[in-house]
């Protein structure tokens, strides 16, 4: 649905998510964006169909996103402790573990 912006003139479009978009598996949700991304720099489609195709791949990078947030929860809720309970530890990101020492070692207190 197309609706013009009263203080700039500009149109703008509301994206709708596609049903099919929303009900895939992360793996497939990423094999699509990888196509999707790939035909997008071949070139030569028609601009409403790089639109499209543009329109396509946001949905899929962001139901991506949506299932590896999901993931971390689950991990981040599912570390078991010495002795079989379970406690909740945060998911360490890459930046945290790769930055200097002095500052993983501080960000961990």
């Amino acid at each position: 649905m197309a609706t013009t912006e009263p203080t700039t003139g500009l149109t703008t479009s509301k994206l709708t998510i596609d049903p099919a978009i929303e009900g895939l598996a992360f793996d497939d949700a990423l094999v699509e964006l990888q196509r999707t991304v790939a035909e997008l720099e071949a070139g030569g489609q028609p601009l409403e169909a790089a639109i499209a195709l543009y329109e396509r791949g946001v949905a899929l990078q962001a139901r991506c996103e949506r299932l590896i947030r999901d993931a971390e929860l689950r991990v981040e809720q599912l570390v078991a402790r010495a002795g079989g309970a379970l406690e909740t530890r945060p998911v360490q990101s890459e930046r945290v573990a790769d930055g200097p020492p002095d500052q993983a070692a501080s960000e961990s207190r």
